[in-house]
Order: C-alpha cells, then structure tokens, then sequence
C-alpha cells in the first residue's frame, strides 16, 4: 500500500497561518527572514530529517512543499539537507489557499487512485518515531474492518514529548495527546478524493472511526520561536533537561542526536 507524507517547508500560503498579512508579499518576507528561516533549517535538519532517514520501513514517498519564488539559497540548502533521502520530493509552487493544494498535491501523489493509500502530515520542526511508517502500515491491517467499511479512517498514537531545542541542547517532558501531526496517519479508500489534510489534526475522530495506540513513545514535538499555532493562547509546557536515559531514547526512537542538536544550533 502506498503511503504519502506531505511536509510544507515555510510556503506562502494565502490563508492557513495565525499570523496575518495584508499581502503575499509581506508574507513571503515574514516566512523567509533571515532569523525565521535559520531556525527553520536548524529544525529541519536536526528533528525533522533524520527521523525519515532512519525509517524501518523505507517504502513511502514524502513531498515537501516550497513556494515558487523560494530564494535560490534556501532552496538549494534544502537540496542539500535532503540530498540521498530518495522518499523525498521537492515541489514549487506559487501561493495558492493551503488546504486546496495540499489536497491537490497529495491526490497527483497517489499513483493509482483506484487503490487505497495511507497519508500522514509531516511538520518541518518535529520528529516522528523511526517506525512510524512501519506502525502505519500494522495499523492498517489492524483496522481492516473498518478501512472496509469507511472511506477514511484515523490512525493515531498518543504518547510523546514537547521539546525544546538550542545551543544547550535538549529539554523535554513526555506527554500523552491524542491527534498530533507528528503521529498521526490516515487510510484512504480507492477511488476517494479525501485527504488528510481535508481536516484539522485534532478534529478528525469527529469526521471518521479511529484507532488509537498508546503503546510507545511516537513523536517529539518542538517549541520553538516561530510555532504558528502557538501564536493564540496556548498551554505552556515545563520542560526539563533530557536524563541520560532520555539522551538515548531520543537516539534510539526518534534518531535525534543531542550533540548533533548542540552543534547546529551554536553554529553562527
């Protein structure tokens, strides 16, 4: 079965963002400052990569979404960063309403419509489990009644982490919450044009049936200087400096590396 990701990296959207713009333009300078932008790569590179290089299921297709007039630089730092992970396709775009082109995107991906296929959102500043596309697939099989009842089904795990990240390292506390981006997958009947990103995240068991497992730990997701959904008022998490235990955890489940993590983000 094919499974699609859709990573949207600092594209100008007309809608979809917290933050308010009265035109691309000014969009496109909020998305691509030097400040904003820098953090976004050291996310990139250090969260939300190397977690798909180390995937124990390596058979998925992810696509990550830029806009058309991404600054050469950027774009081939990209390249660069994502360079010999062969899931991965860059896609430009110009702006357009977000959730009609990711819809857009992730349908083109599907290379037979007629069949079923699992799709997940990716988000450029978070990790997800190195065998999160493995447990995807289970999950299907584990759900099959009800894949073959209902167009679309939710398959979500709920335990994880919120992080912070910097030159210092990383802090974290574990959570449990349902419906995360980060570790949250959905089946797709063939012949249906529904995505996953037909929905908000956290809305979709109002929509579908879903199966949720609590059985490990499944993503890490960051705070950070630049969150557009932490642009509302929102709980503030306490997070602590990882245990040496946590250290090898995050390297072991998430193939995050703490010393990795320290280096880029004190690079100048």
């Amino acid at each position: 079965m094919q499974i699609i990701g859709l990573c949207r990296f600092s594209y100008p959207a007309i809608g979809g963002f917290q933050v308010g713009h009265e035109t691309i333009e000014e969009r496109m300078d909020y998305l691509w400052a030097h400040d904003r932008i820098e953090e976004r790569f050291r996310l990139l590179e250090t969260m939300a990569l190397p977690c798909l290089r180390a995937q124990t299921d390596e058979d998925f297709d992810l696509l990550i979404l830029i806009g058309d007039q991404f600054p050469k630089e950027h774009r081939d730092r990209l390249h660069d960063l994502t360079a010999g992970i062969k899931q991965i396709q860059i896609i430009a775009e110009p702006p357009a309403p977000s959730r009609e082109m990711s819809k857009a995107l992730l349908n083109n991906a599907r290379r037979d419509p007629s069949k079923p296929c699992i799709q997940f959102r990716h988000d450029d500043d978070d990790a997800c489990a190195v065998d999160f596309i493995e447990k995807l697939r289970e999950a299907a099989k584990d759900a099959r009644p009800l894949t073959k009842k209902h167009k679309t089904v939710g398959l979500d795990w709920n335990q994880g982490y919120i992080a912070e990240v910097g030159a210092k390292g990383i802090s974290a506390t574990q959570i449990y919450r349902a419906f995360y981006v980060s570790a949250l997958g959905m089946h797709i009947q063939g012949d249906c044009a529904m995505t996953i990103h037909n929905f908000m995240h956290e809305r979709i068991p109002q929509f579908m049936p879903c199966v949720t497992y609590s059985d490990r730990d499944m993503f890490v997701r960051t705070h950070n200087g630049y969150n557009d959904s932490r642009k509302k008022k929102v709980k503030d998490w306490p997070v602590e400096p990882l245990t040496p235990k946590q250290v090898r955890l995050f390297r072991n489940r998430f193939a995050v590396d703490v010393d990795a993590v320290k280096q880029v983000f004190s690079a100048p």
